[in-house]
């Protein structure tokens, strides 16, 4: 099937129509005649455009008559009429309401005045100012209701980092790269972290020195978009012609002396012709160092081990730590990335072409095995004759991540056709070392293949667009084809006779969980905008999709605009919206052997198609989550300088799919039930799975003001004040299939709750400041990370509420000369953490002592200061 639509939509190409077209050069500069490169230069009604060079020259295929729109932050929109080959501007002051951004709307691109729904509009220069590593982190300090931090002690969920937008979870947000969508990553987050049971985007898979901007839309856009877009939508905008290459090298190190990082990246252009091709190109590399901020107990509670016990009191008082190393893990980042496009001569048709591949490595690490845990008698891990210390495992990873598009863009009857093919896969390969099997004796291996996960799609997207005056409309289709593939270890890995657990720490895939899943779906849109006035907006638009594996599903979305004249506008829009269960979440299984205390757990997570899930216990086939998004907001730019920003919004998503918590033995029951036996059947102690089973009310404002170029002495102030405040509530009663709620089970209790409604910050406000003197740039950030609360699984008492935290960030930059130009940066300047873990009675929260701070619900991490410097050049 997915053959056919494919051979459909290349069958369309014909009937071609191109038009006539000029080269068309100039310069622009700022209001003190100084050459201003970075500046957005689109042809009006159409994505076609380029941006100046480090001199303020730029060079665009443009038709005599047509409108040139520039654009760059902190200056006012200029518009002109292309009427010769030659053009000169001179950008005003201004600020981030004229920011032309091209998310959100499938016709042509707007400035974020014009468009009726809220976008963030996030140049290179001001994801650098936050002093931030990668773009996942860079995204945190600068878009109050996007949220992603390390996670500590959490196998693959280590090495991700979930991240998401409004609170509402990883998977609700698409990602997108220069319009185009992002492949998700291969892991699905089955541990105990923000965004459990989720699969999202892998952020880190991207340099921040190949993108020119990042649009984020804060709105529901199913509709335009397809499955994902609940929350909003993240679009990657990469770099396209530069005149210079630029390099740039950082490092940086905690006050602790620990998390020592570097990185150095390359991006370039190429000329391909004196008709406007180009070929960007760009390296990077990054690695990092792991921190270890463990809690220093000194007994253990999990094993119930006390200070002074009279066999393990002298291994305690040399480890207080219980041998753990918390933190950020280990890593290595290697980057290539591209984008091109070539004009054909005198046609106003493009061939164009994107993509990248990225490769990492990490190491982060398990609970340490301490000798009264797991023993070691075969001096596997330790020297014969030295006194056994015990062993950490160590998780290590092995990620790629590719992703390549390949377009073509001309005229066909009147419409600007698009047609354009993408192919993304993210695989993951696990490696657990440092360990043993004690089930092989003195033939076990210290180091496993525990297996390994892989997801990919392909894309092919035709589109039109086309202005009629008053009236833009757009349409097209979209064939998609998508794969996940679990591969199962070796054997020693999950050998296992005798139930003493496999591979310490995480048991390696067994050949029952390994398997490869497809499916495709195809899906068709429509929008149309009609501008009656000037200032009036109003726009519509459908999608159609159909799922080759659970059905079919309709999204609509209506918005309006109504322009305050130059001052600002009022807007709203209403949409449904869907997400599709992916196929991570209705094929992963395994069965993980835990040893804890000499009691052995052997737990079990069941796919959707198995028969145990289906017809032993009656759940239901997965399928589309649905949700209703309504928003509604005001723009206002009082002065040139001044925008300020309100939208609030309320997103309803039912049944959403949720991983459920452990269902095990009912000790309360004397006789065996149905439930019970199924575990028996099966060799297990629990059993988890996924089903569509709560619906959630998510409610909230988003605030951002802008006052830039601000006089002040020699040099000029720019300040940032932008907030997020959220609620999510769970409505109604959770679905729960009859015959686990005929048997009183819980299958997603309190604690797995506190992973929806407060795992992440329901505040978080950014209040920045950016002073430029002469040479100098100053930079200043505060972060407020509002609270977050962890539930308890059955008992409110052992609730615990960490309070909300302020990160301050200075920034301190300096250019030697217009090649040359440095750096300093401290994060967290006043060395702040979160609030540290009381158990409150329950080892279980924080392990027996041996984590101080919090990790299955989180703020900002627990690095503290880390001070960074970096140098770039340009030639």
């Amino acid at each position: 099937m997915l053959k056919n639509y494919l051979m459909f939509l290349i069958l369309l190409i014909g009937g071609s129509n191109f038009a006539v077209s000029q080269e068309v050069s100039g310069t622009v500069t700022d209001d003190t005649s100084q050459p201003l490169p970075g500046v957005s230069v689109i042809i009006e009604g159409t994505s076609t455009g380029t941006i100046t060079d480090f001199e303020g020259k730029f060079s665009i295929k443009s038709n005599i008559g047509d409108v040139l729109v520039f654009s760059y932050v902190g200056y006012e929109t200029q518009k002109i009429t292309v009427n010769s080959s030659t053009i000169s501007v001179t950008m005003q002051s201004g600020v981030g309401l004229d920011e032309v951004i091209l998310v959100g709307n499938r016709s042509k691109p707007r400035t974020i005045l014009d468009s009726p729904v809220p976008v963030d509009n996030i140049g290179l220069a001001e994801l650098r100012n936050t002093g931030q590593p990668t773009v996942d982190k860079m995204l945190t300090y600068k878009v109050p209701s996007f949220n992603s931090t390390n996670q500590a002690i959490s196998d693959g969920t280590a090495h991700f980092d979930p991240a998401d937008l409004r609170g509402l979870g990883p998977s609700r947000t698409l990602v997108l790269v220069n319009g185009k969508r992002k492949n998700q990553s291969a892991l699905v987050y089955i541990n105990d972290t923000p965004g459990k049971g989720e699969v999202g985007v892998d952020l880190k898979s991207i340099p921040a020195a190949a993108i020119e901007r990042i649009e984020v839309l804060r709105d529901g856009a199913s509709a335009q978009y397809g499955s994902d877009a609940i929350a909003g939508v993240i679009n990657m905008v990469l770099k396209k012609n530069v005149e210079y290459t630029t390099v740039g090298v950082r490092s940086g190190i905690t006050t602790e002396g620990d998390g020592f990082n570097f990185g150095a990246d390359l991006n370039t252009s190429i000329n391909l012709g004196p008709d406007g091709s180009y070929l960007n190109f760009t390296l990077g590399y990054y690695e990092q160092e792991k921190t270890n901020r463990a809690g220093t107990p000194g007994e253990d509670g999990l094993f119930g081990i006390a200070a002074n016990d009279p066999t393990w009191g002298t291994w305690l008082a040399e480890n207080p730590d219980l041998g753990m190393t918390i933190g950020q893990p280990e890593l290595k980042i290697m980057d290539v990335f591209f984008n091109a496009g070539i004009p054909l001569n005198n046609t106003g048709a493009e061939f164009y072409s994107f993509g990248g591949l990225t490769y990492r490595t990490g190491t982060s690490f398990a609970l340490y095995r301490a000798p009264y845990w797991v023993s070691d008698p075969f001096n596997l891990l330790h020297e014969s004759g030295t006194t056994y210390q015990g062993f950490q495992p160590t998780f290590e990873t092995d990620i790629r991540d590719n992703n390549f598009t390949v377009g073509f863009k001309w005229d066909l009857f009147g419409f600007k056709a698009d047609l354009s093919g993408t192919y993304g896969r993210n695989a993951v390969d696990y490696e657990v070392n440092n360990t043993l099997n004690r089930d092989l004796g003195a033939n076990s291996p210290t180091s496993f293949d525990v297996g390994a996960y892989s997801f990919s799609n392909t894309l092919a997207n035709l589109d039109f667009s086309r202005n009629l005056g008053q009236i833009d409309v757009a349409f097209g289709a979209e064939v998609r084809g998508e794969r996940f593939t679990s591969t199962a270890g070796d054997p020693a890995s999950y050998f296992n006779p005798t139930g003493a657990g496999g591979a310490q720490s995480f048991p390696g895939l067994q050949p029952s969980n390994a398997l490869t899943a497809d499916r495709d779906n195809f899906g068709v849109y429509a929008s149309l905008d009609w501008e009656p006035t000037k200032d009036l907006l109003i726009g519509g638009a459908v999608r159609y999709e159909d799922f080759s594996d659970f059905g079919d599903n309709t999204s609509w979305k209506v918005a309006s605009r109504y322009l305050l004249g130059n001052k600002g506008a009022i807007r709203a829009s209403y949409s449904t919206g869907f997400r599709a269960p992916s196929l991570h979440q209705i094929y992963l299984s395994n069965v993980q052997t835990l040893v804890s205390g000499g009691a052995i757990s052997n737990q079990g997570t069941f796919n959707n198609v198995d028969p145990i899930i289906r017809e032993g216990l009656g759940v239901p086939q997965l399928t589309a989550e649905t949700a209703k998004n309504i928003s509604a907001g005001i723009t206002f730019k009082p002065v040139s300088n001044l925008s300020l920003s309100v939208d609030f919004y309320n997103v309803k998503v039912d049944n959403r799919v949720l991983f459920t918590n452990e269902i095990g033995f009912d000790d309360n029951t004397a006789t065996t039930n149905p439930v019970e036996q199924i575990l028996i059947d099966n060799s297990i102690t629990s059993l988890k799975f996924f089903v569509n089973a709560v619906s959630t009310n998510t409610s909230g404002v988003d605030l951002v003001a802008n006052y830039n170029n601000i006089q002040l002495g020699n040099g000029k102030l720019g300040a940032t004040l932008a907030a997020n405040f959220n609620e999510t509530k769970i409505d109604g009663k959770i679905d729960t299939p009859a015959l686990l709620e005929a048997n009183n089970y819980e299958i997603f209790n309190r604690k797995e709750q506190s992973r929806i409604i407060s795992a992440r910050p329901q505040s978080k406000v950014l209040l920045g400041f950016d002073y430029k003197l002469s040479k100098w740039n100053f930079a200043l950030n505060n972060t407020y990370f509002g609270e977050v609360t962890w539930q308890h699984a059955t008992d409110t008492d052992k609730d615990q509420t960490f309070t909300g935290k302020i990160i301050t960030d200075l920034l301190l930059g300096y250019e030697f000369s217009n090649a040359i130009s440095a750096s300093v940066s401290v994060n967290n300047l006043l060395d702040v953490y979160p609030d540290e873990i009381e158990t409150g009675g329950d080892v279980v929260t924080d392990l027996g002592g041996r984590f101080r701070y919090p990790w299955e619900v989180n703020q900002f991490g627990f690095n503290g200061t880390t001070i960074s410097a970096s140098l770039n050049f340009k030639f």
